[in-house]
């Protein structure tokens, strides 16, 4: 008797199930995906849809109405004069999408591997005057924690407000002891959806990948670089960790503190109006930037938009920097297109990878992409990590988003995108710098690799929607 009632309860969740996968369900693939795993994976099918496949554009995952607590920046007459040139649509694009039109004047700073990086943020936060506002995915204990935490000790000495962000996932090892610390010196920090049992199925998969720190409203930072010790010591697995950053002085700083206020009102129910403080900028602040934010809870993937428009734009060449290049329908058929219409189609990625089954799903594309013409380097020093695409010595695009489903739909994810010619060739030539002691894939050899590999790859290429 009570088998009967628990397999009617069985059949009348997954029906349930079955009828918001049909009402809600994003693509076609998906859906028959999710109604198989259902049907043929007794509770495992429902637990992992549950965790993992549903669709956060249609059912939000926090309710938020963005203008009832601050105003989007308004575009001024020299905003809607840059949306203009060969990228217009690109600009109108990101503007429908992130609210955030392109702004002139400011002043931009490479920032390659840890040791730049983290001299350029102290450097910037010894400075600040009002406030520091930050937030990770990965924040670790160690050397770099703790440098953070002196400096914030004498900032709020000084009245500088400082508050800061951090997954509850990315940054799960983060002790009780270091965040009472930071309470205690008066650091507003808050964690972004951590573990709780209520809601674990709800919001487990959904992750702030953001890496973001600006300070008085001015200085802004964003790229792959998370606060890890590794990317000053390296990984015993991995060996050096590369990566690449970005500083902006400017008003585009000004949009990326705007990015962190909607994080700080989803995880305080606090308003944080963005600071003004009017500064001079040194130097020639002539490039042209355009912030671009995407998250679950968007009524389009914007990143995806963004990346898919700027692979369709190119004329001559497109290079992208990347670990994870794990590409949906849309932008595996926008490279391929790319290639064969004779443009120049080059991926850098990392030969060394953090997760053996990721690893196996990015092979899993190397065949198509090669056959059509993409090039394909494997960079053998260490462990690659920038998500960076320059194009047609014209655009260029540095954040957090990598070139797969987790990070168009279910993480929190922000770029900067670049309208300079200087900047892209200077990302441009270290592009190439990078190619050039790489491995060069060929699509002859890549065929003739072993069957276990190519079984390994299948494996992974199965996975690659939950990964």
């Amino acid at each position: 008797m009570g088998l009967h009632i628990a397999y009617t309860l069985y059949i009348l969740i997954a029906l349930t199930l079955v009828v918001s996968i049909l009402l809600h369900g994003a693509k076609p693939s998906k859906i028959l995906g999710w109604l198989l795993a259902i049907f043929t994976v007794p509770v495992g099918g429902i637990l992992l849809y549950l965790l993992l496949g549903r669709n956060r554009r249609k059912n939000k995952l926090i309710l938020l109405k963005k203008d009832r607590f601050f105003k989007f920046p308004k575009p001024t007459i020299a905003h809607m004069a840059a949306m203009r040139g060969q990228f217009k649509r690109i600009m109108t694009l990101v503007y429908r999408n992130s609210h955030f039109p392109p702004t002139e004047g400011n002043n931009l700073y490479l920032l390659k591997d840890g040791k730049t990086t983290f001299e350029a943020i102290f450097k910037a936060l010894e400075a600040a005057k009002s406030t520091i506002h930050l937030q990770y995915y990965i924040f670790e204990e160690g050397e770099l924690a703790d440098t953070f935490l002196d400096l914030f000790v004498k900032k709020i000495k000084e009245g500088v407000s400082v508050r800061m962000i951090y997954d509850g996932v990315g940054s799960f090892s983060l002790s009780k002891k270091y965040l009472a610390k930071l309470q205690e010196i008066g650091v507003e920090v808050y964690p972004f959806l951590p573990f709780k049992f209520g809601r674990f199925f709800r919001t487990l998969n959904y992750r702030n990948h953001r890496k973001i720190i600006v300070v008085d409203g001015f200085i802004g930072f964003t790229g792959g670089i998370n606060i890890s010790d590794k990317y000053l010591k390296g990984d015993e697995t991995l060996g050096k960790w590369h990566d690449m950053h970005l500083q902006i002085i400017g008003p585009a700083a000004k949009h990326l503190d705007y990015v962190f206020v909607m994080d700080w009102y989803l995880v305080s129910q606090k308003d944080c109006t963005p600071v003004k403080i009017d500064r001079t900028i040194e130097g020639d602040a002539n490039s042209l930037v355009q912030i671009v934010a995407g998250g679950p809870d968007d009524d389009f993937a914007s990143l995806e938009q963004t990346y898919f428009s700027i692979i369709n734009k190119a004329k001559k060449y497109i290079y992208i920097t990347n670990p994870y290049i794990i590409p949906g329908q849309a932008i595996l058929q926008a490279l391929q297109t790319a290639a064969l219409s004779g443009v120049d189609v080059r991926l850098l990625i990392s030969e060394q990878v953090d997760s053996k089954i990721v690893g196996w799903s990015v092979r899993s594309y190397f065949e198509a992409l090669l056959k059509s013409g993409v090039k394909i380097n494997l960079f053998p020093d260490g462990f690659l990590h920038s998500k960076i695409i320059v194009s047609d010595d014209a655009i260029t695009t540095i954040g957090t988003a990598n070139l797969d489903d987790r990070s168009f739909e279910q993480n929190y994810e922000v770029n900067a995108l670049i309208y300079d010619e200087a900047f892209a060739k200077l990302l441009k030539t270290d592009f190439l710098n990078d190619a050039h002691i790489s491995k060069s894939l060929s699509y002859t050899e890549f065929i003739n690799r072993p069957w276990s590999d190519k079984l390994k790859e299948g494996f992974g290429k199965l996975f690659s929607a939950l990964l």
